[in-house]
């Protein structure tokens, strides 16, 4: 026996066949051309859609037919390099995993995206600006169709730099340079939204408990509760507006502050700010919508559905905003020529408002 012809010895400095039993191996262009008894030269041309080559529709129609039979995979890469970009969509965001809310702007980029055809590349930089930096260098290598860039809470932002190298969207954040496309909820109109629930009841010295820290959110809240009690005519009591932190702690501290000015009815800041104003009224023996109507800010759904009674509230859009940048970046979407998109914050009622009982 000739040991040479026998042994399954691999001479140095070659590479040992890779073998994966019962793994089946992806079928190649030049299987699909064989099939439909053309060269892997037409496979391809029909494969990355080149309507311009002179293929008559019955190979086309061959060259398709084997692909469906043999379950062909076009490599998503190679078509890549031919055409300049991909079929995905790359979502940068600074906190994913720890806010309530960016899973449903992902949610809502994720649906409309795959509408169209297109995938999403998420990144979560937990504000980390090198992270950042190379999340960006990766979707660029990627190629991807255009990247929306997004804040957990609504803000102004400072564009990076590599971002510009790609078409983009500023989605829950905005700029003020030139060109900057962004989508943002519609501050204002949500508090106003807000304030008109606890109008329409009846109600007419209605307190606002609002943040301490700056932000659009803060401003558009309190011209949108100014605004709705205009309109009902209604004059503005800067008395009737409290600020405190915008968390459970904030809202329980705020109800000795609030009881004093004699309102019947209060709009907060946020949902959590609600919640711990709920245990504070209790704690004064006043009961919710009776003593006190409530209506909250962001429909946190942990919270709002759950407290007893389930919270009144004006719900932060946060699927749609994900859902409009992918629609402004795809050009599916006009853009303003200068100020974001705004995005209509919807309310949702409760149980926490009733109507004002005659006095």
């Amino acid at each position: 026996m000739n040991s040479q012809e026998n042994s399954s010895v691999t001479p140095l400095g070659a590479a040992a066949p890779l073998k994966r039993p019962g793994r089946p191996q992806p079928v190649t262009l030049r299987q699909v051309a064989e099939a439909a008894g053309v060269s892997t030269a037409t496979v391809s041309l029909v494969v990355n859609k080149k309507k311009t080559a002179r293929i008559s529709d019955e190979t086309r129609q061959r060259v398709r037919d084997a692909i469906r039979d043999l379950g062909y995979r076009p490599n998503a890469m190679a078509q890549t390099l031919v055409s300049g970009s991909s079929r995905f969509i790359g979502l940068v965001a600074d906190a994913i995993a720890t806010t309530p809310f960016a899973g449903q702007i992902i949610h809502g980029a994720q649906d409309e995206a795959w509408k169209h055809g297109y995938a999403l590349l998420i990144a979560n930089t937990e504000g980390n600006r090198e992270l950042e930096t190379d999340a960006i260098a990766m979707m660029l290598e990627y190629k991807v169709r255009g990247i929306l860039y997004s804040t957990w809470f609504h803000r102004p932002t400072d564009i990076p730099a590599s971002l510009k190298e790609s078409d983009f969207v500023l989605v829950n954040c905005f700029s003020t340079e030139p060109g900057a496309r962004a989508v943002v909820p519609d501050e204002v109109q949500g508090g106003r939204s807000a304030t008109e629930i606890l109008l329409k009841h009846g109600h007419r010295r209605i307190a606002f408990i609002n943040a301490t820290i700056p932000a659009p959110a803060k401003d558009g809240r309190l011209q949108g509760y100014r605004e709705a009690l205009e309109a009902e005519g209604i004059p503005f009591d800067a008395g009737l507006v409290l600020e405190a932190y915008p968390d459970q702690e904030g809202g329980y501290g705020a109800t000795e502050e609030l009881l004093k000015r004699e309102a019947t009815a209060v709009y907060c800041y946020n949902d959590r700010m609600a919640m711990g104003l709920y245990d504070g009224l209790r704690e004064h023996g006043l009961s919710i919508p009776e003593d006190m109507a409530v209506v909250g800010f962001d429909n946190q759904e942990v919270i709002a559905a759950h407290v007893r009674p389930p919270l009144s509230t004006v719900a932060l859009p946060h699927y749609e905003l994900g859902a409009a940048g992918v629609r402004m970046l795809l050009g599916l979407e006009e853009a303003p020529a200068a100020d974001p998109t705004k995005i209509h914050c919807p309310t949702v009622e409760r149980n926490s408002v009733r109507a004002l009982a005659p006095a």
